[in-house]
């Protein structure tokens, strides 16, 4: 995992040197990439990358980015890792490839130099990438089908610049940092910006399983190669009797393959553990897979030693039980108050989250180590989250009252004033929203309705943030073609709250103590493998994510109800300067405060 950036003058003129700006957005993303750096620059002038490394595969000089091809056609730079880049390697070799590394960023160039873009659908991993082409005077930008990885652009119409991160962006001095109403009116729908949003107007997120290619005539349109709406859609039906009554064995082979695949590195592999069964699970195969020699890390939490909330018993029982060496490290409000200002800092996009990562990533980087596996993506693959219950519940309960949408608004302005001194302000929405699956999942998973903006933020503000998000619009159209409950509310977990808060707070806060964090259950070919079983009649559970070590988990974790890792943030900040923190009395003044620390009022 590392960083990367660049700047690509298409226009007319070649304009100001560029290299200056490219330096900027090198610094700002030191943390990525610890063990090298590096520029490039075209012949004719117009194209600079810039790349940080992180060096897992490969680890010598010849992994180092940019990458340029022998016969200097190709050059590109790569953040993530390809997990089948040894099968890639092999078939390539077999055609007549010859290869000088053992980089997977070798096997990439490869593969494009033989099947152009569609090379981009046959990589297993985790990626954004910018490659050019000496040849044809292309420049192709690619991300991976969930969003893994980060990417972002700012294009002007005559000057392309592109990072792994906003802050980079906004550091190379050469962009407009105008603020888009979507950017700042969609944190506090969500509590993350949703993409392609950002703060910034001219910066806007690359669209994962997308790749695009540029040129001196400019750009042209995205193609899409990966989706997960689509792939959904197009699994429905296909839940053979056969595959039904398979199902066990193909969730353990499936996810079993992936979590082998993610062990490819050339250093050591640790795991994040905590009680649940995700990242249990990932560990119990690992250590049958690879051995017990892996190292383990949990996080405990003062507020909540000797409680059902303390993690840390039935974590260290699992890793005693399987050999591992575990880490364990007890977290005060101190604690907290010392790191949060660097937490801030690190933070590329606001967001509610990421404070967990944050703190064990520190912890792993601490220990030595340069790669982690997690398990997030678990709850969404496997319907772990109240939401696969909840909202096709609601949906179907708000279907059933007549004329409700057409009453909605109206009920909800009615009651909106005064409903949250009784219960949730949601509530005021029912009708308005809850016909829709959309509707319901953002009633289940905002966090402030829109109405409730106003009194937050500026309302002329609100008004075309809320005008250019177009949130249902948009919502409905993630979901559009799945006719399966269940197989909507996957898609619309996977590429909202997992890809716009969980896996972009993932980058952040491992990415700044230098650490690449890996998502066994975010795969492209697991998530191909068990759709038709995700939009079938008997959709993949957390119970066959328990069984899918040889040896079953303990009783204790496998039955255990689903209750979030939890980080007691809003405890912290109610002591205030006690802890040496800014006050904060709940989730209104922690959005608040940390919308400050990126929009100073």
């Amino acid at each position: 995992m590392c960083g990367l950036c660049g700047v690509f003058t298409y226009g007319r003129d070649a304009g100001p040197d560029p290299m200056p700006g490219l330096l900027r957005m090198c610094d700002a993303m030191r943390a990525r990439g610890p063990d090298g750096n590096g520029t490039w620059r075209s012949p004719d002038g117009r194209l600079t990358l810039g790349h940080l490394r992180l060096a897992i595969i490969d680890l010598s000089q010849d992994g180092a980015q940019p990458f340029v091809t022998e016969d200097g056609r190709y050059t590109i730079v790569f953040n993530g890792e390809i997990y089948n880049h040894a099968e890639l390697r092999r078939r390539l070799a077999q055609a007549g490839t010859r290869f000088r590394s053992r980089s997977d960023t070798e096997v990439i160039v490869e593969l494009y130099r033989r099947h152009g873009p569609s090379a981009f659908a046959m990589l297993g991993g985790m990626y954004a990438v910018a490659l050019w082409d000496e040849a044809e005077g292309e420049l192709v930008l690619a991300r991976d089908p969930f969003g893994i990885k980060p990417l972002y652009l700012a294009d002007d119409g005559g000057t392309l610049r592109f990072a792994s991160q906003v802050k980079a962006l906004v550091a190379s001095g050469d962009v407009d940092l105008a603020p888009d109403p979507a950017g700042q009116v969609g944190f506090f729908v969500w509590g993350h910006v949703p993409e392609p949003f950002t703060l910034y107007r001219a910066i806007q997120a690359f669209p994962p399983g997308h790749h695009q290619t540029f040129s001196r005539a400019g750009a042209r349109p995205p193609v899409c190669f990966a989706s997960v709406r689509d792939t959904l859609a197009r699994a429905e039906g296909r839940a053979s009797a056969a595959l039904v009554s398979a199902r066990s064995t193909v969730i353990r082979r499936a996810v079993g393959d992936s979590i082998r695949h993610h062990h490819v590195s050339d250093v050591p592999v640790g795991i994040f553990l905590s009680a649940g069964i995700d990242s249990t699970a990932i560990a119990a195969a690992s250590c049958e897979q690879v051995g017990p020699g892996c190292t383990t890390f949990t996080l405990g939490f003062e507020e909540f030693r000797g409680t059902a909330r303390d993690e840390t018993v039935l974590a260290e029982a699992v890793a005693q039980r399987l050999g591992t060496a575990q880490v364990t490290r007890w977290v005060r409000p101190e604690d907290f108050g010392q790191v949060y200002d660097d937490l801030l800092g690190a933070m590329d996009q606001p967001s509610i989250d990421g404070v967990n990562t944050y703190l064990v990533s520190k912890l792993a980087a601490e220990a030595g180590l340069k790669v982690v596996l997690s398990g997030l993506g678990g709850d969404e693959i496997f319907g772990g989250y109240p939401s696969f219950r909840d909202v096709p519940r609601l949906a179907r309960a708000a279907s059933l009252i007549p004329a409700a949408r057409r009453i909605g608004p109206a009920l909800r302005a009615a009651t909106s004033e005064w409903i949250g001194r009784f219960t949730s302000p949601k509530y005021a929405g029912l009708l308005e929203y809850g016909p829709g699956l959309f509707g319901a999942y953002l009633l289940r998973r905002s966090l402030f309705m829109p109405w409730e903006l106003p009194r937050m933020l500026d309302p002329d503000l609100v008004e075309a943030g809320l005008d250019r998000l177009q949130l249902v619009e948009r919502g409905e159209d993630s979901i559009r073609g799945i006719r399966s409950p269940h197989a909507a509310v996957t898609a619309l977990e996977l590429t909202h709250y997992m890809r716009n808060r969980l896996l972009r707070d993932a980058d952040w806060a491992s990415m700044a103590h230098s650490l690449e964090l890996r998502v066994p259950l975010v795969d492209w070919a697991l998530f191909e493998e068990l759709a038709p079983l995700i939009a079938g009649p008997l959709p993949p559970r957390k119970a066959d994510l328990a069984n899918v070590p040889a040896e079953s988990l303990p009783r204790d974790i496998a039955e255990r109800p689903k209750t979030g890792f939890e980080v007691p943030v809003r405890d912290w900040l109610q002591r205030g300067a006690r802890a040496g923190l800014p006050a904060a009395r709940g989730l209104r003044d922690w959005s608040r405060t940390i919308h400050r620390s990126f929009v100073p009022a």
